[in-house]
Formats: C-alpha cells, sequence, structure tokens
C-alpha cells in the first residue's frame, strides 16, 4: 500500500469529509522545499477521494506574521517594519529596497509566484490568508478562551515544552500603534480587549476580534485547527519532536471543543552538497526554477515516491536523470497488465508493485488521470543527448521517428519535456560530465592518450580496429544496431576489451572517456562527421 493510502485509510476511521491543511509563512522567497508539504498534502487528499471520501486541501497562509528580521535579500531600509504584519507591509523592489507604489503587499508579492508553481504541479488549494481570518474574527473564540484559561495554557506549556512561563504572560500578542508587535508587554485582559504597554509607557488596548494582534504561535496553531476543522496535516519534523508545537498543540485544541488533526511529520528537501534549503539563508531553488528545467510529474514523483520521514536530496545533475528514468520505468509497469500482481508473486514484490504504483499515480499532474506512457521508447538520457546536437525540435523529432522510438507527431507531453530540458541543458544546473561536444577532429588530450596507447600495444591493434570501423562506417545501414555490433565484433577481432573499445571511441568523438550509449550518439551524427574524427586518429597513428 502506498504511504498516502495509508493515511486515507485512517482518516477513514473519522469519517468521510477532510480538510488536509498546510500553513506556511510567506517571509521571504519560496523554495522547493515548501512544495513538498503542500504536493504532500495534494497527494493525501488525492488519496482519500480515491477511496471515495470528500476531501479538500487548504493551504493557510500566516500573512498576519510579523517581519522577524532583515533578511540577507532585504534593504536595511526594511529595519524600521521588524514587528509588522507581513500583510502590512510593502514587498521589496528589484533591489530589496520597499516598494511603496507596488499595489500588492509583502505577504503576496512572495506567495503569488509560488501558487503559480503549485498550478503547475496540478495542486489547486483553497487559499486562507490567516489576516482575513483575525479580521473576521474567526479567532475571536478561540482567543478569548486561551486568555480566560491562561494559567492552564502556561501549564500546559511548561509541562511539555520544558520551557517555564512568567507568571504575568498572556496567549495573545498585540499590534501597537505604530503597527508593530515588538516592544509591548500585555498587562491585562478585559474581554473583548487585551490591554498593553509599550516601551515608551503609552498605554493602549487590542480588540481579539478585528486583527489587532494574534495568538502565539503554539496557540494559533491549534486554533486554525479547530477554526478550519483540520483533520489531518503534514508539518516539518521539528514541529513533531518531543515537546514541539505539535505536542502542545493537541492539547491545547481540546479547549477549543476540537480534535487534533492526524500527523504526518515530513523530513527537508536538501539541496545536494548544501544541506536544507531555507529562505532565510538564501539557500534555495525556486519552485518555478526547478519547474523550468524539471517536468512537474517528475517533481511530483520525487514526493510521492519517498515517504515523508525519508528526506530527500534534490539534485539538478545526473540524479535527476536517473529519477525521471525510474518515473518512466514505473509508468511502463503500471500500464503493462503482465507486470501486475499474480499469485506467484512474493508478498514483499506485491508490496513493492503497490507502492511502486501509487507513486506513479500521485505523480500524475491531472488526478486520477492514468499516466500517459508517451509513444516513444527514447529514455531521459537520450532526449538530453539529442536536445544538444540537434538545435532544432522537428529535427529531435525527424530522428525518433527514424529511430522508431516516434509515431506521427509528438504528444504535448513530450514536446514540454523538450522544452524544459533545453532549458536544463543552458542552465547552471546541467552537469558538465553530460555536456557533450562533438568533435571532428582529435583533440590534444585524446591525441596524448591515443599515442600513449599505442606505445603501450605495439601490435597495431588499435590502428586496424579503427581502420576496420571507418570500412564498415561507410557502407553499412547507418543505425544505431549496426554500429554497435560494428564497434563490439570487431573489438573482440582485435583482441581489445570493449570497455578499453569504449573509452577510445569516447575520446576520439567526446574528447572524454565516457558519454551517453555510443552506437546511439553515432548514429545521431551525419555518417561523414562522425568517421572524420576517427580518420583523424588514424592519421596520428601513421605519423607516430
Amino acid at each position: 500500500m502506498h504511504w498516502a493510502d495509508s493515511v486515507a485509510q485512517n482518516l477513514a476511521r473519522r469519517g468521510d469529509s477532510h480538510t488536509i491543511a498546510a500553513g506556511i509563512t510567506p517571509s521571504g522567497v519560496f523554495h522547493i522545499g515548501h512544495i513538498r508539504e503542500v504536493v504532500t498534502c495534494d497527494i493525501i487528499m488525492r488519496a482519500c477521494n480515491d477511496a471515495g471520501m470528500n476531501a479538500r486541501l487548504l493551504f493557510i497562509v500566516d500573512s498576519i506574521d510579523p517581519l522577524r528580521k532583515v533578511y540577507p535579500f532585504l534593504h536595511s531600509d526594511y529595519e524600521k517594519y521588524i514587528g509588522h504584519p507581513l500583510y502590512k507591509i510593502p514587498p521589496p523592489d528589484s533591489e530589496g529596497r520597499p516598494d511603496l507604489e507596488a499595489e500588492h503587499n509583502y505577504a503576496a508579492h512572495f506567495l503569488n509566484p509560488f501558487v503559480e508553481a503549485l498550478r503547475e504541479l496540478g495542486v489547486h488549494p483553497e487559499l486562507s490568508w490567516n489576516h482575513e481570518a483575525y479580521e473576521s474574527g474567526k479567532f475571536e473564540d478561540a482567543s478569548r478562551i486561551f486568555l480566560n484559561r491562561r494559567n492552564e495554557v502556561a501549564k500546559i506549556l511548561t509541562e511539555i515544552s520544558g520551557r517555564p512561563i512568567p507568571e504575568n504572560w498572556y496567549p495573545y500578542t498585540p499590534i501597537g500603534n505604530d503597527g508593530s508587535m515588538d516592544g509591548l508587554t500585555v498587562t491585562g485582559w478585559d474581554d473583548p480587549y487585551v490591554l498593553w504597554i509599550d516601551e515608551e509607557g503609552n498605554e493602549g488596548k487590542s480588540h481579539i476580534g478585528t486583527a489587532e494582534g494574534k495568538l502565539p504561535w503554539r496557540m494559533d496553531w491549534p486554533a486554525k485547527w479547530a477554526v478550519h476543522g483540520v483533520t489531518c496535516e503534514p508539518f516539518g519534523k521539528d514541529h513533531a519532536a518531543s515537546g514541539g508545537s505539535y505536542s502542545t498543540g493537541r492539547q491545547l485544541v481540546e479547549f477549543l471543543g476540537a480534535a487534533p488533526p492526524i500527523p504526518v511529520p515530513y523530513e527537508w528537501i536538501q539541496l545536494k552538497g548544501m544541506g536544507p534549503m531555507s529562505s532565510s539563508t538564501n539557500v534555495i531553488v525556486g519552485p518555478l526554477e526547478a519547474l523550468d528545467i524539471v517536468p512537474p510529474e517528475i517533481l511530483r514523483f520525487l514526493i510521492s515516491s519517498n515517504k515523508p520521514k525519508r528526506h530527500i536530496e534534490f539534485d539538478t545533475g545526473t540524479e535527476l536523470i536517473k529519477k525521471a528514468e525510474l518515473y518512466d520505468h514505473f509508468c511502463r509497469i503500471y500500464a503493462n497488465e503482465n507486470e501486475k500482481s499474480n499469485e506467484d508473486d512474493s508478498a514483499r514484490k506485491v508490496k513493492l508493485k503497490e507502492e511502486q504504483r501509487g507513486s506513479i499515480r500521485f505523480a500524475q499532474v491531472v488526478p486520477r488521470d492514468m499516466p500517459m506512457i508517451i509513444s516513444h521508447k527514447a529514455s531521459f538520457s537520450h532526449l538530453s543527448m539529442l536536445a544538444q546536437i540537434r538545435s532544432d525540435d522537428e529535427s529531435v523529432w525527424e530522428s525518433m521517428r527514424a529511430s522508431g522510438m516516434l509515431d506521427g507527431e509528438p504528444p504535448e507531453s513530450l514536446v514540454d519535456r523538450l522544452r524544459r530540458m533545453r532549458n536544463w541543458i543552458s542552465s547552471k544546473h546541467f552537469p558538465d560530465g553530460n555536456k557533450l561536444v562533438i568533435q571532428t577532429s582529435v583533440t590534444d588530450e585524446a591525441k596524448e592518450a591515443l599515442l600513449i596507447r599505442n606505445d603501450v600495444s605495439p601490435d597495431d591493434s588499435t590502428r586496424s580496429y579503427l581502420a576496420a570501423l571507418v570500412e564498415t562506417y561507410r557502407a553499412c545501414e547507418w543505425k544505431d544496431e549496426t554500429i554497435q555490433n560494428a564497434i563490439c565484433d570487431y573489438a573482440r577481432d582485435h583482441d581489445i576489451g570493449l570497455r578499453e573499445a569504449f573509452v577510445i571511441l569516447y575520446n576520439i568523438h567526446l574528447g572524454k572517456d565516457y558519454g551517453p550509449k555510443l552506437a546511439s550518439l553515432i548514429a545521431e551524427i551525419p555518417r561523414e562527421d562522425a568517421i572524420a574524427p576517427l580518420v583523424d586518429a588514424l592519421s596520428i597513428l601513421d605519423g607516430a
């Protein structure tokens, strides 16, 4: 059983109607680490709906949270906005300065591109701006209950978190006359007002039903569960730690007459070699940046194929190719009836197939759609090769038709994949090891390697091998199967190990020891262009 189906099974015991919630503070640029939470919610929602339940995905935007500091991407002009709710401060311009002419606020500035990325991933949540919920009085009852029972709340926080709570503490953060939540001391509670005094001795009061303040995080979170009827919520592992905010929230929500949601703790997505992504430290790959190079179904697959508690390392290099090809492999298993479970399968194999099919099912951009098994046989790595050696898309399709990898016109999903592939190749993320430069003559490095081998093995085998290939290439049918046979058969005939033969040819054609499937690469090069560096290599050996 796929992990999302297991969560749905647990939710079914609670009833047929569910709200799966995600919550994020839009304090800076979103990264693909944030995508894990919302896509995990979407996957669980789909699993519930597939099981006959009625589930919705609610994305709670913590827009009333304050700006906590001047982040590296902000100008020092933002110092004056520290402590102000995010929805009440201007967004940064291109230089990081407050843009006072902008039509949208700071929170919307950072949220909107993220929502755009979610839509591209097939995620369409209901948005709930937290400041609007406070303005409309939805949190008034919860605030009143926590304030009236502040001593009980303090006791729970102390016992579970281990942190002492001051005797004069109140579970509410008011907003002062200057618009900031910083520098205020709550002095009392006179329903419906929280009384306070600022650092300059000015006294004031905040109405708990009109967004003149907010609940602190450990009270705000369970209040959201009660207000929105949340039944399941994925959240980062820090909240799930012993003494963490989920531990306190599950007890505090009972004050509000509600039950805690089923928790789904998840691990971070890490950027390979750089650790967990963080907006505040600017260690990020943005969601739109990622989707510019990664097909949305592959990004969803990255999340659907890993249980939430397993950390994910996001790699835009060679691992991306491996992940994409694993996705295509699972797609074929999903579509092939002969691969489905049968009586001879072991319990472990049945379980594995169910998990694989679930991973593909939830990776689809369109819910409950059978994955589109593209009517071509080109692997992700083969498409990477074609995109580099053929500059226009039509020549890529022609090549695929000629090799039997495509029938007729390419499906939209393949056109989209090639577009992102070209973006990837031209980006900083494309691995140097996968870059292809087709050589028309032997490079200096390859020449040196060729001469060293000739000195070590003065039996003329290398020259005879290359000459045989040139002769065959000039007359053979120009397709990868024929070329592959020639490469391997002549290597055996000349007592050259296959690995050594491939290294020789990779050096001649690419100027390095490795590359994509060699025969497929050569078949894509015009015949004379493939022969030219071999002839050059023969000239080098003849002159040695």
